[in-house]
């Protein structure tokens, strides 16, 4: 799933409008009755500086897909949410939090219709993409406008560091982004204390890999292909300087391969793979619904690889040196990525962080 950018993204909190007050003692198994901050009202601006605002906490909430999904789970209004599109397989969030996340109604297991999402009650859709439009498929319509957003009283945010990816003007190396949408995403909710909690869990395993790599000079750590096998294997899509896994794949200590184009994503010939010879080739597959369809959906871009004529001369591919990590923690805004990071990290340096 790639962000396209449609209409901005909501999810920086204005100077000055964050409470501090009782915050959000939101649970992680996102059980009901996380308290809510008196801070209202909150404002967010989108990409292109437009601002929303909310006078009180929304109750009613539909997520486009299981990353905006689990990131209220964390923050503990897991009970608010209302419907979801592509929703988390079982057994694919980890703990608690995939008892809850089985709970709330799927709207769609795709992209949600569009006169299915105006008319679910919601008053706040939480959007991780800034467009679904090559995505639909037949039947599935157009996204609301947000005019009828607004007609039809929902309130509709996104999740910045993804869903803008593709305007930024800076190359992304840190979560920095993903941080200010989980702290604008519990203003919003009224959990800021919560979402504090999330962002200093983040920040802490992030500083332990850097803290355990920092000896290594930059041009000294691997380089590393994010393999995107359900974007396709006839043109490979990469991921570019300004997505989410740059970062993620930057804090790890390894070297994107293809950093060196500019935007979030970029569709290239298996000819510039070659050509970039990566010491590494984590295969991102997304959820597949459960853990042995995802095992599954990683033998086979294994196999692809190693099978290629293309590929299979790879460094990494003769090496075996696959990562098996799934795509939406890589490539998408979620307290996750902090997991990506140590993750890729032990793999690279196993002797080094624990």
């Amino acid at each position: 799933m790639r962000s396209r950018v449609w209409g901005g993204t909501a999810a920086v909190v204005l100077g000055g409008l964050l409470v501090a007050g009782c915050g959000g003692g939101g649970r992680q198994d996102g059980g009901a009755g996380a308290a809510v901050s008196s801070g209202y009202p909150v404002t967010v601006t989108d990409c292109a500086g437009a601002a929303t605002t909310f006078a009180k906490a929304p109750r009613k909430i539909v997520t486009s897909n299981a990353s905006g999904l689990e990131l209220l789970l964390r923050l503990g209004v897991g009970d608010r949410v209302v419907g979801t599109g592509f929703p988390p397989g079982k057994g694919t969030l980890p703990g608690p939090l995939d008892a809850r996340a089985q709970k709330v109604k799927v709207l769609s297991r795709s992209v949600i219709p569009k006169e299915k999402l105006l008319g679910s009650g919601a008053d706040l859709y939480l959007d991780t993409f800034a467009a679904m439009g090559g995505m639909g498929g037949g039947g599935m319509g157009d996204a609301p406008t947000e005019d009828e957003f607004k007609a039809a009283g929902i309130k509709h945010l996104y999740l910045k560091s993804t869903a803008c990816a593709a305007r930024s003007t800076e190359p992304v190396t840190d979560l920095s982004a993903v941080e200010s949408d989980i702290t604008s995403l519990g203003a919003v909710t009224g959990t800021s204390a919560r979402a504090r909690e999330l962002v200093a869990g983040m920040r802490a395993k992030v500083d332990a890999v850097r803290k355990a790599i920092g000896g290594i000079a930059p041009s000294e750590r691997p380089t590393y292909f994010f393999f995107d096998y359900d974007a396709g294997t006839k043109q490979p899509t990469v991921v570019c300087d300004r997505q989410v896994a740059n970062a993620v794949i930057t804090l790890a200590g390894a070297r994107n391969v293809f950093a060196d184009c500019h935007g979030d994503y970029r569709q290239t010939g298996w000819e510039d793979v070659i050509a970039k010879n990566p010491d590494w080739i984590q295969l991102g597959v997304r959820d597949r619904g459960s853990a042995a369809a995802n095992d599954r959906a990683f033998d086979e871009a294994e196999q692809w690889l190693r099978s290629n004529p293309a590929t299979k001369g790879l460094k990494a591919v003769e090496a075996g040196h696959f990562l098996r990590i799934g795509s939406e923690r890589t490539t998408i805004a979620g307290v996750q990525n902090a997991d990506t990071v140590r993750e890729i990290a032990r793999t690279l340096y196993p002797r080094k962080v624990g």
